[in-house]
Formats: C-alpha cells, sequence, structure tokens
C-alpha cells in the first residue's frame, strides 16, 4: 500500500478534479504490476496497473489506495475491470466519499467473491487527497492561503520591495503547489504593484501545469496592460467583479481573451463565499491563495481558508508601514484569533516553511 501511495502521487497536476489513485498487483509474493491515475480522462490506477502486469493476474491481489470506482463516467468501471480480471482480492487504503461509489465498489467485488479489505493507510491517503474530498463532498474549492515573511513578520519592505522575502528553494516549492493545484487567485492589489503572470515554473526545467487564474477585483480596475490579462496562451485568466464593474471595461477584459465573473457583493466587495460557490460549479477544485495582506484578511473573515503555507524568512526589515501577511480592519480579542491545528513545520534551506489547517 506504502508503493501504491508513492505511485499515486505521480499524478499530482494531473487528474484534477479527480483523486489522486495508485495500484499494485502482488501474486505469489512478487510484484507483477502497477499504475497510477495519470491524467484527467485517461485510464484509472487499476487499468494502468492491469496494462503494465508481467504474467497472468488471475488469482491475485490488488492494493489500491482508493475503492474502485463501480459507475460509468470518462472510463468504465474498475471495480467490474477487477471481476474480469479474475483478481482474488482487493485490499483498499481508503473508501470513497463519492456518492456515485461510496461502497459500491466494494459491494460489486464482494457480490463477485473477491475478498476485500479495507482502511490501510486511510489517514496518509486522506491527507493526500484532501483536496477532493472536500470539493466532491461539498462542491467547493480547497483553499490554502501562501504567504512569506520575515522574522519580524513583513511581507515587504516601507518602500514596497518584496524580491525576495523567501529563498530560492521556497519559491521552487510554491511552485510545486501551483502545478498541483487547479488555480491560484490573488487581488486587484498584488496585480497593480506586482504585475504577475502567476505560472508554473518547476525545478529542471519540468513540463507543470499553469493554474487557472483568478483576480478578485469589485470594480475591474486591472490595469489592461497587465500581464495576466495579455497572456491567454499561458493559462486561463478569470476576473471576479461585482456589479460595481464598468461595462465598457468588462469589455475590454474580455476581448484580451479573458472571463469575467460576476460575483454577489458583501460590504462593498466580492463576496468570497459566493465566489467560491461559482468557481466550484466550473469543475475548480483547489485554490492557492497568493493574496496580499488584504485578500488574505478577506479569506480569512469568510472563513474559505481551509490550509495555511507560512514561510518565515531569517530576515529582519521592521518599519511601521511595511505591510504584514494578513491586513484588514483585525481581529479585536486575542481569544477570537483564527487558530490552526495539525501543525507541520518543515527547514527549506533556512527558510522555515509551517503549514497548517485552519480552526474556524
Amino acid at each position: 500500500m506504502q508503493l501504491a501511495y508513492n505511485l499515486a502521487k505521480k499524478g499530482c497536476g494531473g487528474v484534477n478534479p479527480n483523486p489522486l489513485v495508485g495500484a499494485v498487483i502482488v501474486k505469489d509474493n512478487k510484484i507483477i504490476g502497477e499504475g497510477y491515475h495519470e491524467v484527467f480522462g485517461g485510464p484509472h490506477a487499476e487499468v494502468n496497473a492491469f496494462r503494465s502486469a508481467k504474467e497472468s493476474v488471475e488469482g491475485a491481489t490488488m492494493y489500491v489506495t482508493l475503492e474502485p470506482c463501480s459507475h460509468y463516467g470518462k472510463t468504465p468501471p474498475c471495480a467490474q475491470a477487477i471481476v474480469d480480471n479474475k483478481i482474488a482480492r482487493v485490499v483498499i487504503g481508503m473508501l470513497d466519499p463519492n456518492p456515485l461509489v461510496s461502497g459500491r465498489g466494494v459491494r460489486l467485488l464482494q457480490d463477485a467473491g473477491i475478498e476485500v479489505e479495507s482502511d490501510f493507510l486511510s489517514a496518509e491517503l486522506s491527507q493526500m487527497n484532501r483536496v477532493f474530498l472536500k470539493y466532491i463532498q461539498s462542491k467547493l474549492p480547497y483553499v490554502i492561503m501562501k504567504t512569506a515573511m520575515t522574522l519580524d513578520g513583513k511581507i515587504a519592505s516601507r518602500t514596497g520591495d518584496s524580491r525576495w522575502v523567501s529563498n530560492e528553494q521556497s519559491r521552487a516549492k510554491v511552485h510545486e503547489l501551483r502545478n498541483e493545484l487547479m488555480a491560484i487567485m490573488v487581488g486587484l492589489n498584488t496585480v497593480i504593484a506586482d504585475d504577475p503572470i502567476l505560472t508554473t515554473r518547476l525545478a529542471g526545467n519540468k513540463k507543470g501545469r499553469n493554474p487557472i487564474r483568478i483576480v478578485v477585483d469589485s470594480q475591474a480596475r486591472i490595469p489592461l496592460e497587465s500581464k495576466i490579462l495579455n497572456t491567454p496562451d499561458e493559462a486561463k485568466t478569470i476576473v471576479a467583479v461585482s456589479s460595481k464593474a464598468d461595462t465598457a471595461k468588462i469589455s475590454q477584459i474580455e476581448a484580451l481573451g479573458n472571463e469575467v465573473l460576476f460575483i454577489g457583493e458583501k460590504n462593498g466587495r466580492v463576496d468570497l463565499n459566493d465566489l467560491m460557490l461559482k468557481l466550484g460549479e466550473k469543475g475548480i477544485d483547489g485554490i492557492l491563495l497568493e493574496g496580499g495582506a488584504t485578500l488574505n484578511y478577506a479569506a480569512l473573515e469568510a472563513q474559505i481558508v481551509d490550509e495555511v503555507h507560512a514561510y518565515i524568512a531569517p530576515k529582519i526589515i521592521g518599519g511601521h508601514a511595511a505591510k504584514t501577511p494578513v491586513g484588514g480592519e483585525g481581529i479585536e480579542l486575542m481569544k477570537d484569533a483564527v487558530n490552526l491545528q495539525n501543525i507541520h513545520f518543515e527547514n527549506i534551506a533556512d527558510d522555515i516553511l509551517v503549514i497548517g489547517e485552519v480552526v474556524y
């Protein structure tokens, strides 16, 4: 199952909004086949494992990280393929909460006389597929808020200079996240200040997936010369606006090959909860939030953030005017602070990465 888990992770960035799945076939105490879900719409892990088999799989045991699907989607049901290939025993890492599967795959196997065992490495597998698990059950994107700050909590100097707070290795890790998640979201202020392109650049010139770029811009004030609006061949850009947006400007944004998405208002700004609902309807299952202080606070206030990745660099710059990762009005009492749980610390060269799940 550990091998199947490792295989599943190879699908990162290629299968969304499907889950990461790996499969291993064992016969006479030796591995005779293995596979993973490589690309959305392509063969599932079980089928790829069958295709790689070095000998007959009849009577073998299959280890698969997620309950085999039992319905027709973009591919035929894997549970039926397991039956047809006369597998004798199936060990499942975790059951699939997808209402189209949820226990049906197990029953199909058992009805065919196949021995089924489940719940192996389920905690690790749930963590690996946390984006899928939230989306399949709520149809809302899983949001990871990424920040990079100095030791004294600044994301830029008093002049606005922010290149670079974190080190090269940390920035490379962020690009891995961009590859894994389907979309990346920033606010208007970030576009104006940095004019980012928000594409993916992986180490070693490996080909990555550029995320869908989302700009939260209530009044459509984004400069038309922005890189993010003028690179439709690199990645799709969605500008989320409210009814206050100027219709002429919207037409200009769309003429450059971008999409404008109208979102309800809350306190005079884009309602982030409505935005998540509409992005979920578009099949966007995960978002990397690389916003500035204003959007980060608004996202936490709206309770759309599921996880925080905070990079801390061993630098001190000071300054009353230097911005912090989270701005906005701020929380009044310490007892009402947003807390994190299941904390993980990681050293990345001389930077420290803190990862935690948000508790509301």
